[in-house]
């Protein structure tokens, strides 16, 4: 019995995908290290991604709010408000719509560079001249989300938490230690240290499979295009699959 075409491709992917990340770890640990190029490309990835995830941040925390306000009214809980914004934040929605802001932003860019030079042979030409373009191209960038990803997701659950307190005090009174206090003393480390672990899972889905579509781009300028989309729908993908995950391993050891 023969596999489906699309399952053939399927297991196909895969099966490349995972070869290109056993390739990273086999790069990763080994000289000559690219400190300079990993250090532009924290810059690039993480310093330049700043704006649009403090933006998103605001909104979400700020949106959360207001939208949980007439629930809980309803139920005379509304001085609960910010234990379940900060529980929500800093749990589940601060990591995954950061990834997947991060996804968007940064996976296509890496598939679209890495793809135009594919396209262009500039990394044909690397390996000519003696570089070694995996470990200068992917190695470094896949490291640099893996980094810059979970300080992002910090970031944003700090501007999303004073997005709440603004939302918390349109239509009532809180003070900013009242707010603070009540949110210090809900999260948990439980709660704050899976959310930790799985950005740093989220920042490497990111990084490696943007780094694969482009390093593996063909079909010239169209391929390119091809290539960033696809780096940002994988990559969602896969963050929804390691989020499941993760909850399920926390669930069982008991951080749930």
């Amino acid at each position: 019995m023969q596999l489906p075409k699309s399952s053939k491709q399927f297991f196909s992917e895969a099966g490349a995908i995972s070869r290109f990340t056993a390739w990273f770890f086999h790069e990763a640990f080994r000289p000559r290290y690219e400190w300079k190029e990993f250090g532009r490309q924290c810059y690039e990835i993480g310093y330049k991604s700043l704006p649009l995830i403090a933006l998103t941040g605001f909104i979400m925390g700020l949106v959360l709010t207001m939208q949980l306000r007439p629930s809980m009214l309803e139920y005379g809980v509304e001085a609960k408000l910010p234990d379940i914004v900060s529980l929500s934040v800093v749990r589940e929605i601060g990591p995954v719509i950061t990834a997947l802001i991060f996804a968007g932003k940064v996976g296509s860019g890496i598939g679209a560079e890495l793809g135009s030079m594919k396209v262009t042979e500039q990394i044909d030409a690397m390996e000519v001249s003696g570089t070694n373009p995996y470990k200068y191209l992917v190695v470094t960038r896949v490291a640099a989300t893996t980094l810059m990803l979970p300080v992002l997701v910090v970031l944003s659950d700090a501007i999303s938490l004073y997005g709440g307190y603004l939302g918390v005090n349109i239509k009532a009174v809180t003070s900013w230690d009242l707010y603070m206090t009540q949110v210090y003393n809900t999260l948990q480390f439980s709660d704050v240290l899976p959310a930790i672990i799985k950005t740093f899972l989220f920042g490497f889905a990111v990084g490696m499979v943007g780094c694969y579509k482009g390093y593996h781009s063909k079909k010239g300028t169209e391929g390119v295009g091809r290539s960033a989309n696809s780096a940002v729908v994988l990559s969602s993908v896969i963050i929804f699959i390691i989020d499941l995950i993760v909850v399920q391993v926390t669930d069982i050891f008991g951080f749930n």
